[in-house]
């Protein structure tokens, strides 16, 4: 009798792994549930319609480093499908992928569609079984296998089940019935909310290399890289990085805390007290307005001197001590009050999901239920913004698809 293998989650993970358990078990018969209409949602609307398939650090050390959870363990699974072979897996299937700027990559279409199509014409190659607006409502463990039972009332047994379900609760209450510990969910990758006169009125003001410091009760939390201002706070790469390194941290103290901002570039940074000194011995008459003594956008500047308590015709040579001192603190020191989180329109991922020490990453078998696999996001793994969920989820997904017996 030929292997029945059920995939709960039409997403990456899901197609991925059914179509290299398909490869693996060319007689099986292999069935993806997907409650939507359309499968592979998130592909289709990652990076803006282009989906960022995963980022071109080939490096595993450095690879692993932007996941705050869940990065001991990928270690040895990215050992095993690392960035290289999604690469290569792609591109062997008429999909060449293009390395943009922070390594992100993309298909060359920069078109999400075209992982999408890849991926459902592989799986229908295979013979695989796509059943969609199929929501699996229970689970229930057998001797010889799972029981699937759909909302619509239709059941199913299989000899294996890879879950590959999403990080939703419905996701993590199917893992729970299969005897799974839920480490409990919260946001990741989001904006910060803050009200400070610094920011009045400079929505799209952007900083290439800011440095952010998050300080929640004893614990800190630092960042570098593109800033951007908004109408409701601070966003860019460097505040999205760091929302997810503290994820759990804000989370518990209802995204309240301390943030440090060094507006600054890497090399004038610990120069401001010199520079306007300079400015005051050799350009005493110039007015502040007008010649700033480090790289800032215009607009920011004005404010900052506004701020400063500093008018406009103010020359060099008039700069007292403590203005120096002023005009360094809200460069290169600023305490800014996170207040609440906002929302990160490119990407929704949460920190939580299956407890890791549950799962076998050499087969991402599950320790606790022998018929089951477990790849993606129902896991509690998740990495930063530039292609490192989509990597986590194809290297999950084909470790299951590959492993499942």
């Amino acid at each position: 009798m030929s292997k029945r293998i059920g995939i709960i989650g039409g997403g990456a993970a899901g197609f991925f792994a059914a179509i290299h358990a398909a490869r693996q078990h060319p007689q099986a018969y292999i069935t993806i549930y997907e409650a939507l209409k359309n499968p592979l949602s998130k592909v289709l609307v990652s990076g803006g319609g282009r989906c960022n398939v995963t980022n071109h650090t080939l490096d595993v050390s450095e690879l692993i480093k932007h996941y705050p959870r869940g990065f001991r363990e990928l270690r040895s699974a990215f050992s095993r499908f690392a960035v290289s072979d999604t690469i290569t897996f792609f591109e062997e299937h008429g999909v060449p992928l293009k390395v943009e700027a922070d390594n992100r990559m993309f298909p060359t279409t920069d078109c999400s569609a075209t992982i999408a199509d890849c991926l459902t014409t592989l799986a229908s190659k295979e013979g695989i079984t796509l059943k969609t607006r199929s929501k699996v409502t229970s689970l229930k463990t057998q001797a010889n296998g799972i029981d699937i039972l759909e909302s619509g009332g239709n059941s199913a047994t299989v000899d294996v089940l890879i879950l590959t379900s999403g990080g939703s609760r419905q996701s993590f209450s199917l893992a729970e019935q299969l005897g799974h510990t839920i480490v409990d969910p919260v946001p990741s990758l989001f904006t910060f909310k803050i009200v400070d006169p610094l920011l009045d009125d400079l929505q799209g003001v952007s900083f290439p290399q800011a440095l952010l410091t998050l300080t929640i009760g004893k614990k800190k939390f630092s960042n570098e890289g593109p800033l951007l201002i908004t109408h409701w706070g601070l966003s860019g790469p460097a505040t999205i990085v760091l929302s997810a390194r503290a994820a759990r941290e804000l989370h518990d103290v209802q995204y309240q805390a301390s943030l440090r901002v060094n507006f600054l570039s890497e090399e004038e940074r610990g120069t401001v007290r010199d520079r306007i000194q300079n400015m005051k011995t050799r350009h005493g008459k110039k007015q502040l307005s007008t010649s700033p003594p480090v790289r800032l956008p215009k607009r920011f500047w004005l404010q900052l001197l506004s701020v400063a308590g500093i008018t406009g015709d103010q020359q060099y040579h008039d700069c007292s001590k403590a203005q120096i001192q002023t005009l360094e603190t809200l460069l290169e020191h600023h305490e800014f009050r996170v207040q609440g989180k906002g929302q990160f329109k490119e990407e929704f991922v949460t920190a939580g999901g299956v407890l890791l020490k549950e799962v076998d990453f050499k087969t991402m078998q599950s320790k606790v239920n022998p018929h089951v696999y477990l790849a993606g996001e129902v896991l509690n793994i998740d990495g930063v913004t530039g292609g490192f969920n989509f990597q986590s989820a194809w290297t999950t997904g084909w470790i299951a698809g590959t492993n499942c017996s």
